[in-house]
């Protein structure tokens, strides 16, 4: 027995050294080899499958100048990288949260909410030259086999329970993508590499260091820190000194004297864009939700969280052991609808009843499932699985079909029941006009008409007292900064 296991050892292990033999690629930047268990055809084909899931997820924010812009940048970053060959793709997503991302391929995000918060272009081809980097040095790619896994599935993941995220991956592939992040080496290399490239298509790279000190700003301001691009790892003030450090010996072989910072031009670029939440994608005010656009309201159980999406709005109990979201079905018929949804998601039926949702006809469905990961298997601690159970709302309304599930443990399921039954029975046409008229703010592209501080700047376009220091960041500067007469000052407004 020893000696058939030593030769089976043997035999294991030259397949072992084989595979990684196998698996070794010259790394585009560094040029060194590196154990990869990923092709480029792979990488490629990953980011073409999970681009539709992120974009659904998020939405696009639709702005021909903008997108323009981020395209044409790209492209002639894109260009003078060290994978110059890949398919690259640059996109505005419709979020208020100040990231940017890729993910393997060449895909590459910009949220609304970053680009409201540049203040030239030079702060952006920074941060285009870091995320790039990520992709050229394959960091996204390495990255995105660890973590997929793990990222990939329900949209609130980070505040979802155990038992809800077995069975959330049906709710959203893209989910966690948008705040996949790198350790501090893959940072450290994607600053380095954002320099050079920014600064190689013309732009003064010290400006990408200043945008840390937004960054830092921003997370001090949430009191927490917030998922944007450099959210983790290298420590920001040093960091920042060595991206100064790192533009300065660039500028030393390129020259300074005709680098790009374009600030004017990029500020009014952005006139108009949303900033912050957009009411008119939905929001929730006094414990309910409202879409002013689907003319749509219904309750939110009080003290549960949410979170808002294009696609979904989804509910967590505070106990993190129930989950609620609202979605719509594919289909344009209630029983075809209800029976998508069975068959989709391998339910069990266990109730199905036609009834009626304030004047709109509706199908009530009950029904469980095993989370598959664990059919047939028993948890740790040598516990079964527990099935879940599932109470569905299908709603037809104008034209369309809502979906309201809510789902908990089976041993759970009529604690709350009634939780989830008034909800969904709560379901109704949205007629406040004050509702159904909000808007979003936008940023308005203010000039200064004197010389002063930037404090007194605000006050004269009478901005409040507790909105300074917001808007402060918004601008790149402290509030005693002086502020030259004609200078372009970014403010919110309708």
């Amino acid at each position: 027995m020893k000696k058939s296991l030593s030769f089976f050892s043997k035999i294991a292990f030259l397949l072992a050294c084989l595979l990684i033999v196998n698996s070794c690629s010259r790394n585009p930047v560094t040029g060194k080899k590196t154990i990869s268990f990923m092709s480029e055809e792979r990488e490629i084909a990953l980011g073409k499958q999970y681009d539709p899931s992120i974009v659904a997820q998020y939405g696009l924010y639709q702005n021909e100048q903008m997108q323009k812009f981020i395209d044409e940048k790209g492209q002639q970053m894109a260009k003078i990288s060290h994978r110059p060959n890949l398919p690259f793709e640059f996109k505005i997503l419709d979020s208020p949260v100040v990231n940017a991302f890729a993910v393997p391929g060449g895909y590459v995000y910009f949220t609304r909410g970053i680009m409201a918060h540049f203040n030239n272009e030079a702060e952006f081809a920074g941060v285009l030259g870091h995320e790039i980097g990520h992709v050229t040095a394959r960091h996204a790619a390495d990255q995105y086999t660890k973590q997929i896994g793990m990222q990939a599935g329900l949209m609130a993941a980070m505040i979802f329970s155990k038992d809800a995220r077995q069975y959330g991956q049906q709710l959203s592939q893209a989910a966690g993508l948008l705040n996949l992040k790198f350790g501090r080496d893959d940072e450290s290399q994607s600053d380095k590499l954002g320099v050079e490239y920014s600064t190689k298509v013309g732009y003064d790279a010290h400006e990408m260091a200043n945008f840390f000190q937004t960054i830092n700003r921003l997370q001090k301001q949430a009191g927490a820190e917030i998922p944007d691009f450099l959210s983790t790892h290298p420590n920001p003030v040093n960091r920042y000194n060595n991206v100064h450090q790192m533009a300065s010996e660039w500028q030393k072989d390129v020259g300074s004297n005709n680098l790009k910072v374009n600030r004017d031009g990029y500020l009014r670029m952005i006139e108009g864009l949303t900033y912050g939440e957009d009411p008119r994608q939905g929001f929730v005010e006094n414990w309910n939700f409202y879409h002013p656009d689907l003319k749509f309201q219904f309750p939110v159980p009080r003290s549960w969280k949410y979170q808002n999406s294009p696609t979904q709005f989804a509910m967590i109990s505070p106990d993190q052991k129930a989950i609620m979201a609202l979605t719509l079905a594919q289909e344009k018929d209630l029983s075809q609808a209800a029976s998508a949804f069975l068959q989709k998601n391998k339910l069990q039926q266990r109730e199905n009843r036609r009834i009626n949702v304030n004047g709109f006809p509706a199908i009530a469905l009950i029904a469980d499932a095993i989370p598959q990961q664990q059919q047939g298997q028993q948890q740790q601690g040598g516990q079964q699985a527990q099935p879940l159970r599932l109470m569905t709302y299908f709603i037809q309304y104008n034209g369309l079909i809502y979906q309201i599930f809510g789902y908990t443990a089976l041993n759970d399921f009529d604690r709350y029941a009634n939780t989830f039954s008034s909800t969904m029975q709560n379901f109704q046409v949205l007629r406040d006009p004050n509702k159904l008229n909000r808007q979003p703010e936008r940023i308005r592209i203010k000039t200064a008409y004197r010389n002063a501080n930037l404090g007194e700047t605000l006050r004269s376009f009478n901005i409040p007292q507790n909105r300074m220091e917001e808007f402060a960041i918004l601008n790149g500067m402290q509030l005693t900064d002086m502020v030259k007469s004609g200078t372009l000052i970014k403010v919110v407004g309708k």
